[in-house]
Order: C-alpha cells, then structure tokens, then sequence
C-alpha cells in the first residue's frame, strides 16, 4: 500500500463527520489525524495540540504570512481554520495515511492540491432539520452561532456532488460501515 494518501473528510458543522472519524481510527491502524490550526478559543474538554493548534488571531496571520499553511481560510470574521504543512510531513514520515478533517472549502482545497492521492468524502446529514436538531443538542453555541452555522452549511451543502463519495449520516453504524467500505477500496487502489 502506498501510504502517501490522504483521506479528508467534510461536511457542514453537525453532520457527525468528527464521530465517524473516531470510529475510523480505531479500525485503521494506518490513519494519523491530521490536527487541524485555529484562532477560536478551545471548548470545554479541547486540548491543544491533540484537538486543535490553538493560536492567536495574530499568531495565526503570522504563519500564513510565512506560509506554513497548505489550506487556510477565515470562516467567521476573526476565526480561522487551516491544515500546516507540516502536519503532512509529520504524518507520512510516521509512514501512515493523513485524515483530514475540515469544513467544506478546505475540504475541496485539499482535493485540488492533493489529487488523486487524496480520497475526498463529503458527509450529508439526512435534512436540514436533523441537522439543526444536532447543533441544537450539543448546547455548546449561542443562538447567533447556530443560526451562521445553518445558514453557512446551507451553501455547503451544495457543494457535496464536487467531492468523490458522499455518505449520508442518517445512522451512525450505518455510516461507519459504508465509509470502511469506501476506504478499503480507495486503499487497495
């Protein structure tokens, strides 16, 4: 197997993308999660350097700056996300297979920079109404933030058809299995 693959997955915030990496990790010896920079503060329970990089907005700008980032984007004025080129260089220098997990434009930016070494999956939520319920029931958002959420996935949601697989998290095993199909296959290619 070659290792210098990827597999990133995306989807609107609330989708279950994070739960069904989880899951993936424990089955593929192989995957190393790509750890993910940020200039939000850290939620409750998140760790720096195994969660997120947590970094100041001006920390953040510093490193883009200097180019350390393979994709970066400002998703909510001041809050930004991207992946360190470095992480990809720790990753398949440990000799495993990169998991990304990112919001839909890194998602695609990845796509683009990796090619065919990167399998690109889009995880959809059953409706919309499913998927408010969801970041409804996590209680760790205002009512502001969950309203820019839905209307931000809204315009995601769109952009499914541009990925190579898309799986529908109407129910968690359900999921699980129909991505460790795909996966195996992306592998053994």
């Amino acid at each position: 197997m070659n290792t210098h693959k990827a597999i990133l997955f995306s989807a609107p915030s609330g989708c279950g993308k994070t739960t069904i990496i989880k899951q993936l990790l424990k089955h593929f010896d192989c995957f190393e999660f790509s750890i993910s920079a940020t200039s939000r503060a850290p939620r409750e329970g998140e760790r720096d350097g195994v969660d997120y990089y947590f970094l100041s907005h001006d920390a953040f700008m510093q490193r883009v700056a200097d180019g350390q980032f393979l994709e970066w984007e400002e998703v909510y004025p001041g809050t930004c996300y991207g992946t360190l080129k470095s992480e990809t260089k720790r990753i398949w220098d440990n000799g495993h297979v990169i998991v990304f997990d990112v919001d839909v434009n890194g998602g695609l930016n990845i796509k683009k920079y990796f090619g065919n070494a990167a399998l690109s999956i889009f995880v959809m939520p059953p409706s919309v109404e499913v998927l408010e319920q969801r970041l409804r029931s996590r209680g760790t958002e205002s009512e502001e933030a969950i309203v820019k959420r839905l209307g931000r996935s809204a315009e995601e949601l769109k952009q499914s058809p541009k990925f190579d697989v898309t799986i529908v998290n109407d129910d968690l095993d359900t999921a699980v299995t129909r991505t460790k199909q795909v996966i195996e296959q992306y592998l053994q290619a």
